[in-house]
């Protein structure tokens, strides 16, 4: 699967919007589980989505959507 770009501009920054807050998600959840405010297994979902979160500005920083890849059709 190359990854040529297969998104516009809209797609671009809906992705990046969506990327950032994912990431700012899970760096909060990681900085509650930090300070013991949250049980000892929410570090594993703070990884997950603070990785999600870096996937997706991957996918808006080079204008590539893994869905559209795989056949699917998006709206943005």
């Amino acid at each position: 699967m190359a990854l040529t770009c297969n998104i516009d501009q809209r797609g671009k920054t809906a992705r990046f919007v969506l990327g950032a807050f994912i990431e700012v998600s899970g760096m909060l959840l990681g900085v509650l589980w930090y300070f013991g405010w949250t049980p000892a297994w929410t570090i594993w979902p703070a990884i997950a989505i603070w990785l999600s979160g870096i996937f997706v500005l991957f996918e808006a920083m080079i204008g590539w959507c893994a869905v559209r890849a795989m056949g699917f059709k998006t709206p943005i």
